[in-house]
């Protein structure tokens, strides 16, 4: 049933292929993977697999890559994604020897794959669980690892009609799970080769606060005109979002804002400006054509909008206080990157799927608003109670720094 649900997918991807630029390229990069694979695999080479669906799985091993490379420098790392957001962002990631998309779950792909590459171990991040390659990892003998994993009773594999497919479970040699519910859930099937070692990405975002760039610009906005002003950060920001936190701070204007929009496009950057029509904005990218001129022109200002991608994780080091976007939505974005700045994180209410918001929250560093009262009555406390404002932020930053140390005890215990 597995093959053929397979081959249904992989007509219906061929037939979508044509009308969406996305599903082409997955589509064209699943059929290029093996003339990549017969150009860059040294058959003298040992490799180590690491298979990410996306960008945010990819964020969770790169921990366990960078530290392999450090401590294994005689081991090469192959590095697959499923989806294009993911590759198409890391394509040239240089942690990794060869990157490239993972050739369909058909029994002639896992075969053909596993026969070029010959892994000497795999590591699966988080969801993905691939039924003919783990079958035949397991055929072959190469430990292979489910890690930062997280288990829900809501998944396949504890409903009645999930038993058969459940069995893909049992080819894993090792499960390293994000709490103990998935321990517990996986005991429940028998599975007791199951460590409980929380989420790499706690350990990755250390790391990027520790890479974390100096940006000129920022300092200038930041700090022109005051030498201690507070400031606002909002991240990943949709439309609901803004709609919120902007009404707030048209309303007191001692806080500096800077708005890091999820979409930067000139339809929402132009529906943000209108928002805040009135007040003194700057678009980043204006400051960052006029060099030194921009000086007076971010003097002048008190709205930061970053109009450019990659700089958020390192914005976040310049606020008091943080939101992140997406809880009036599909669900809210990354809270760790702020959390990791020692600043309190606001978001919205649909945060319930996520692990580390609700952890955040119960730690004191994350707080749930469910509309603009709530908003306003918190940053009201925050400005009038600066002892509450520190205490958040102190919660914050201890909790990504009590969650970290997942990626030393994985290789330890796989014995890299």
């Amino acid at each position: 049933m597995y093959n053929l649900i397979i081959y249904l997918y992989l007509l219906g991807v061929a037939v979508a292929s044509l009308f969406n630029e996305k599903v082409r390229k997955m589509w064209r990069g699943e059929r290029d993977a093996f003339r990549v694979l017969r150009e860059k695999v040294d058959p003298e080479a040992r490799y180590v697999w690491f298979h990410a669906a996306s960008l945010g799985e990819f964020e969770q091993g790169r921990p366990l890559m960078e530290q392999i490379r450090r401590s294994h420098p005689e081991l090469k790392i192959l590095l697959t994604f499923f989806s294009p957001s993911g590759y198409e962002v890391r394509k040239n990631y240089e942690g990794a020897d060869i990157i490239c998309y993972l050739p369909l779950d058909t029994i002639t792909n896992a075969r053909r794959f596993l026969r070029i590459i010959r892994p000497e171990m795999a590591f699966f991040i988080k969801y993905e669980f691939w039924y003919n390659y783990l079958h035949i990892l397991k055929h072959r003998g190469v430990p292979t690892y489910s890690v930062s994993s997280i288990f829900r009773d809501d998944q396949i594999f504890f409903r009645w009609y999930g038993h058969q497919y459940g069995r893909v479970l049992n080819c894993f040699t090792h499960f390293f799970v994000q709490n103990e519910k998935s321990r517990t859930l996986l005991a429940g099937l028998g599975l007791t080769n199951v460590t409980v070692t929380g989420d790499t990405r706690f350990d990755r975002v250390l790391q990027i606060k520790e890479q974390a760039k100096v940006l000129p610009i920022v300092e200038q906005f930041v700090h022109v005109g005051d030498d201690n002003p507070k400031v606002f950060v909002a991240g990943s920001s949709w439309p609901p979002d803004e709609e919120i936190f902007i009404s707030y701070f048209n309303e007191h204007k001692d806080w500096k804002l800077i708005i890091a929009p999820h979409v930067i496009g000139e339809d929402h950057l132009r529906q943000i400006e209108k928002l805040l029509e009135g007040r003194k904005v700057v678009r980043y990218t204006q400051s960052e054509k006029l060099g030194a001129e921009a000086n007076s022109l971010l003097q002048d200002a008190d709205i930061l909008i970053i109009d450019c991608f990659g700089l958020l994780s390192s914005i976040y080091r310049y606020a008091d206080v943080t939101y992140v976007g997406g809880g009036f939505g599909v669900g809210i974005h990354n809270v760790l990157e702020a959390a990791v700045w020692d600043v309190p994180v606001i978001f919205g209410p649909n945060n319930q799927k996520f692990q580390e918001a609700q952890e955040l929250k119960t730690a004191g560093g994350g707080i749930e608003i469910q509309g603009f009262n709530d908003f306003a009555q918190l940053m009201d406390r925050f400005a009038a109670q600066p002892d509450s404002l520190q205490e958040a932020s102190r919660k914050a930053g201890g909790y990504v720094e009590s969650k970290s140390g997942a990626t030393p005890r994985i290789l330890k215990e796989v014995g890299l």
